[in-house]
Order: structure tokens, then sequence, then C-alpha cells
């Protein structure tokens, strides 16, 4: 590459950042603006990379020969700096062209899908590295075994999320990859469903060898000209699917691996849950078909540690267990609260749920209503707005007046934790649990510090 600098616009972004890093390990001069300061800005700043938070263009590099500028689509198109670098001879590209300029010639592993594509391709990561084989990994959370979004390897292995906001995966061209899920989402980008299941379609198109699907997504012969596989949690119809054996009575299930090429016996995923069984069943498919051996497939499931954010248990007492779940759509929502009344089914379940944009409230207020009527006591907040304006008529208030759990309350984010210590009533056994994609987790350790400090009956 031409340039020795790279400027990020929105560089505290889950993809950015992972990026950002890439480059400032490759010894580039990295920097770039977010919105606010984070963890994740926190981070990148101990790691020697400039992080300020005002649209400035004074804080742009001043040389467009030697500096390109990576941006986010999450970004509005009337930024100052944006504008600026769009105006002044700057190369400037969106976070997916990067991604995919990363990962050509080399052999992309990626997972694709409206939900569970998180964890799957963390997993996968952790798979590939625990057995010896490695690889680099480009991640959409904060892996808990590595404590980053980031992976470097000597190797030309790179397992990625693809992420198909913006239709960011088509980007990319794998050897491999896994699509979990074709659910209807980001109807502000795509319009109807009909256009997800086409974007998808045309992402399977650009896979050079195996694509492994979700067992009853709709990707046919027609569609590519790859290898398709299916994954399962348990139907045993699909090529990859578990077996489940045993339960230890704590949410973690024992379960044999059936795969092509045999049996993978007594395998358990070190994160709880239904969900991450099916998630580590697809992240073993990539690695099985990719060559790894079964055993050390088996043996890295059982260290993995999960990702933050993603079925997060923050602490787990004998009287309350806290959770912490990224869920913003009513499929992961669904699934998140039937893997935790599964695990625990006989503690009193409390969710507070903080809506992710003003389109997705509205386009699944019914389903988002359906997903939370689960739960014994939910707590709704106000919506994160991320990158729109307000839409008339469109508040949480569409979603609470449909949801029909025995106790609901509507409150605003700011009055959340005051309400929390004046309501909780901690006596028999509890679960906890906050959802959300906005800046739901800036709470989080307040909330964990407060269940810790309170007494139960």
């Amino acid at each position: 590459m031409e340039y020795s600098h790279i400027y990020f616009i929105g560089i505290g972004g889950i993809g950015m950042s992972a990026i950002a890093r890439y480059y400032n390990t490759k010894g580039f001069k990295v920097s770039g603006y977010d919105k606010t300061p984070s963890p994740l800005t926190r981070a990148l700043e101990q790691e020697g990379i400039q992080v300020h938070y005002e649209d400035d263009v004074r804080f742009v590099p001043k040389d467009p020969a030697s500096t390109l500028v990576v941006y986010t689509p999450a970004v509005p198109k009337d930024m100052g700096e944006l504008t600026y670098v769009m105006e002044n001879g700057y190369r400037v590209i969106k976070r997916s062209r990067m991604l995919g300029e990363i990962t050509a010639g080399q052999r992309c592993l990626a997972v694709a899908g409206t939900h569970g594509k998180t964890t799957t391709s963390t997993l996968l990561s952790h798979i590939f590295t625990d057995s010896g084989e490695g690889c680099s990994a480009f991640l959409g959370g904060i892996s808990k075994n590595y404590d980053s979004n980031l992976l470097t390897h000597g190797n030309n292995v790179i397992a990625v999320e693809a992420d198909e906001f913006d239709r960011s995966f088509l980007q990319l061209f794998p050897e491999i990859a896994v699509i979990t899920s074709m659910d209807a989402d980001h109807l502000d980008i795509y319009g109807d469903e009909a256009h997800i299941h086409e974007a998808f379609k045309a992402f399977a198109s650009q896979v050079s060898g195996t694509v492994i699907v979700k067992k009853g997504l709709d990707i046919t012969p027609e569609d590519t000209k790859a290898r398709i596989m299916t994954y399962s949690y348990t139907d045993p119809s699909a090529d990859f699917h578990a077996e489940i054996t045993e339960g230890d009575g704590n949410g973690y299930t024992h379960f044999d691996l059936h795969w092509p090429g045999g049996v993978i016996r007594d395998c358990v995923v070190g994160v709880p849950g239904w969900v991450n069984i099916e998630n580590a069943v697809g992240a073993s498919a990539i690695g099985l078909t990719y060559g790894l051996d079964p055993e050390k497939v088996r043996k890295a499931l059982a260290s993995f540690k999960g990702v933050k954010r993603r079925f997060d248990i923050q602490m787990e007492t004998e009287s309350c267990i806290y959770i912490d779940d990224y869920a913003h759509h009513p499929q992961e929502i669904s699934a998140a609260l039937t893997s935790i009344k599964g695990n625990f089914p006989l503690h009193r379940l409390t969710a507070i749920f903080q809506p992710h944009l003003y389109t997705r409230t509205r386009d699944f207020a019914d389903g988002f209503a359906e997903a939370l009527s689960k739960v014994d006591r939910l707590i709704l907040l106000d919506i994160y707005p991320a990158r729109e304006e307000p839409i008339p008529g469109v508040t949480s208030q569409i979603i609470f007046d449909k949801v029909t759990a025995p106790e609901k309350e509507l409150i605003v984010k700011s009055e959340l934790m005051n309400h929390l210590r004046n309501s909780l009533n901690l006596c028999g056994k509890d679960v906890i649990v906050t959802m959300g994609a906005g800046d739901i987790d800036r709470l989080v350790p307040e909330i964990n510090k407060m269940l810790n400090g309170m007494k139960t009956c």
C-alpha cells in the first residue's frame, strides 16, 4: 500500500476498530474520529492510536497523497470531516471495501447471517487458534479468550464476520462460508425481506469452495457454484448437527457432533445455552471442511470463553444471575430468552431492553412485543437512535402496548438505575438480563456493582 497514514471516520465502531488495530500492528500511522469516548476507543488510545471526539477538519491528516480515509456508513453523509475529505482529493473508501482489500488473495473464511454471526465467527477464530493452525480474524465483538476483536497470524487464513448491513458482505469472496440466518432486518436499506434474500444469494454466489447454510435456508445450486452443505442444532438430516447426550444442570449440555467424516463424541461448549451449541456446529463445520483435526475442534469448543455482550454472564450467585446480551432483533431476543429460560427454569426472569433504531422499532414492533412477552417482568427503555432522526409516532410505546408479560414498565434510560434500586427485590431466584445494541452496555458495570451489593431475602 502506497499510503503511510490511515484515517478512520467512526473509528470506535466494532468493525472499524478491528481494521484500525490491524494497520496499527502493521506499522502505519493510524488515527481517527468517533462521536463519543467508549471502552473501545480508550483501548485504541492505549495502543497508541490517536482518537478525537469533535467533528473538526483540523484533525484530518493534511497530505491527501499519503493518507487513506476509511469511513463507516453509520456516519451521516453531511458530517463535516467526511465532506472535507470527499472534496479535497483524498482516497475515501467504506469499511467494507477496506476489509475486502485485506482479504483479497487470502483464504477467507466468512460467517454471514442476520444473527448468530458474531459468536460463530469468534468461535471459528478460536477453533483455528486453539488447534494450532492459526488465523487472522476480524470480529464483530470482543473475544473473551483474547480480549480483542482482532487476531493476527502469519499464515494466509482470515476469519471474518460478513456483515449484511449496507450490503457490506458483497465485498468478500470467501473460500468457505457459513450462513446462519436470513431474517428480515435493515429494512431501511433493503426495503423488504425479498431483497435481503437476494443479497444473501449474491453473497453465496461469491463463495468459491463450500457454503454451509443453516438447514431450511433458501440457498440452492442456482444461487452458487460452490458446494452447498447444511448445518443444524439437532436436525439429523443436516450434514453437520448435534445429538444431545446429557446436561450438567448448569446450562452446559454435552453432545455428539455428527459430520460427513464421522462423529466427534462428548463435545461441550465453554459457554451455556442451546444457541451456542448451534453456533458451535456452524463454526465447527467450517473448521472440519477446511481440514482441522476433529479432536482439536472438540478441545477448542470446551475452552471457548464467549464474546462480550453475547449471553455474557456478569454475575452468578445462588439467588441472582445477571446476563448482558447484544440482542436487538426479535429473533435474537426470542432465542436468547428461550435459552435463558431453558438454562434457569426455576428463576424469575427480568429483561431490560433498549430498542435500537426508529426504523427497526417501527418495522418489527409486533415481533419485539411477542419475544419480550416471554419474560416475567419487562423494563423497556426509550429508543437508541444511532444514525437515525426520530420518526413521528415511533417510540418504545408501540412495543410496550403489545407486550403481554405479567409485569411491564416503560421508562427512560436516565432513570434506570434509580428505578432498579427502588424496585428490585431479590427474594428467591432471579435472572436479570440487559439487552440491546445501543449504549445500554455503558450501564452494565454499574448494574453489576449494584446487584452484587444488594441484600437478598
